[in-house]
């Protein structure tokens, strides 16, 4: 059968150039909707897509000859991942494409914490100068624990690299992966020693809501709060409540379980939420560089021109 893909939102013209290189045959259709890709997706034997729509039961039962879907982005959680399975779909994440950015941005986040920079720049600007009370904390010699050790967990481990701490990584899926950069432990190992806790796990029907009241208080000490995977893990209360006992000393959010306005303002939470100077925001774009565009979909694309070449030979 032929490779005729149907891409569904923007990407980088990388992916394009590599697919015409190959001689795979594509439909670019950015701005197409979920109703209108259901009533084409029969032609296709491959389907590109970044967060525009779930791809569910009933958009699997149109695709009647769909032979993958690939992800520009990291992380499959908008796609029925079971059904796929049984329909023989091969599923194709780019996670490599932005892992480097997601290590930045959440060192940049966990520095920005540490050192009150948001807040100092707020005082400032007001004709505030405080340094007592903006006096801030080193990085050096603590102990950073991640959940999670795939492509983003172990991106940011290599970049702590330099700031002379003690990682500790737990995995629930993976085995013998201590390497240069991270320890392999349990979780109970980062309950006992982390000063900051950061989280690199996809959203599933096991994670959802994971952090909570319980999680949180298993901590020793005082840690730094870090999410850059999926908002969907946490219930923002139980952080909330974690920075009212100190046991959380700051949290930066690049993820909610809730996210763009108007839904967004409307959530129980979100007014404490943004009230705190000890809480950063970011619009969920820790992956989301310059670079990280045109990497995501370079990487796409050479894995579904590999699939397709595979799927020749046999």
């Amino acid at each position: 059968m032929k490779a005729n893909i149907l891409i569904v939102d923007d990407i980088h013209e990388v992916m394009l150039e590599k697919f015409e290189q190959a001689g795979i045959t594509y439909d670019y259709r950015p701005d197409i909707d979920r109703e209108e890709t259901e009533k084409i997706i029969a032609n296709y034997t491959g389907l590109v897509i970044r967060s525009k729509f779930q791809v569910d039961q009933s958009f699997f039962d149109q695709a009647t000859n769909l032979r993958f879907i690939a992800r520009a982005g990291a992380g499959m959680d908008n796609i029925d991942d079971e059904i796929a399975a049984q329909k023989q779909v091969m599923l194709i994440p780019a996670n490599e494409g932005n892992r480097d950015a997601v290590g930045e941005h959440m060192i940049g986040m966990l520095l920005n914490l540490m050192n009150n920079l948001n807040r100092g720049d707020r005082q400032i600007r007001s004709g505030q100068w405080l340094r007592e009370a903006n006096r801030g904390y080193e990085l050096k010699d603590r102990t950073v624990g991640l959940i999670g050790y795939g492509h983003n967990g172990m991106a940011m481990a290599k970049k702590l690299s330099g700031f002379d701490v003690k990682v500790l990584a737990y995995d629930k899926y993976r085995t013998d992966y201590t390497d240069q950069y991270a320890t392999e432990a349990s979780v109970e190992d980062i309950y006992a020693q982390a000063d900051v806790i950061s989280f690199h796990i996809p959203l599933t029907a096991e994670t959802k809501g994971m952090i909570d009241d319980n999680y949180l208080s298993k901590f020793n000490k005082p840690i730094f709060f870090l999410l850059g995977a999926r908002g969907g893990i946490v219930q923002v209360q139980a952080v909330l409540n974690g920075l009212d006992t100190g046991r959380i000393l700051g949290a930066a959010f690049d993820v909610l379980p809730v996210e763009k306005f108007p839904k967004l303002t409307e959530q129980n939470w979100y007014q404490d939420l943004i009230s705190r100077d000890n809480v950063i925001l970011s619009p969920h774009v820790a992956g989301w560089t310059f670079e990280s565009y045109y990497k995501l979909s370079a990487v796409a694309a050479d894995k579904i021109i590999t699939f397709w070449e595979q799927q020749d030979t046999h």
